[in-house]
């Protein structure tokens, strides 16, 4: 092979490859209750336990909204990452976007994001298209999973 060629194989794969280490294996939304996160240890110690899975939700204090259960599998601990959701509701064109510092460790991770309190309509209401994003603490994008409807071009 010539230089040149491997050269230029080298120059597009590098920043693909540079930020590989991490992967959204999936996203699942749904609605939850507060009754939907009681656990047995909840009803003898009072406090809430989220096993090995992270919490994160807009409104700290209020259980009920919509959830993204997000898988996440990284090659390498990423500290100071940030988890962004960015969500349309039906009735409005407008993008909602919430951001969750973490520190992701390397291997798989579930973190459930929630949109909860007064940041979410009803239990009743279904986001019509969203995505779900890492980004470094200087705004890269390591990964992203976008909802069928978010990756739908707008009509002209």
């Amino acid at each position: 092979m010539s230089p040149r060629f491997v050269a230029a194989i080298l120059l597009f794969a590098l920043p693909a490859l540079a930020h590989a280490g991490v992967s959204i294996v999936h996203v699942w939304p749904s609605q939850r209750t507060a009754d939907s996160f009681r656990r047995i240890s909840e009803y003898m110690s009072g406090s809430e336990s989220s096993g090995r899975d992270t919490l994160l939700r807009t409104k700290p204090d209020s259980h009920v909204g919509c959830y993204f259960l997000t898988r996440l599998k990284a090659d390498a601990p990423q500290p100071a990452a940030t988890l962004v959701l960015e969500v349309v509701i039906p009735g409005s064109p407008a993008v909602r976007t919430f951001s969750f510092p973490v520190d992701i460790p390397s291997g798989g991770k579930v973190f459930h994001i929630g949109v909860t309190g007064a940041d979410w309509p009803s239990v009743q209401t279904r986001p019509s298209a969203w995505r779900v994003s890492v980004r470094t603490a200087d705004g890269t994008v390591l990964a992203d999973s976008p909802s069928f409807l978010w990756r739908v071009p707008a009509s002209k």
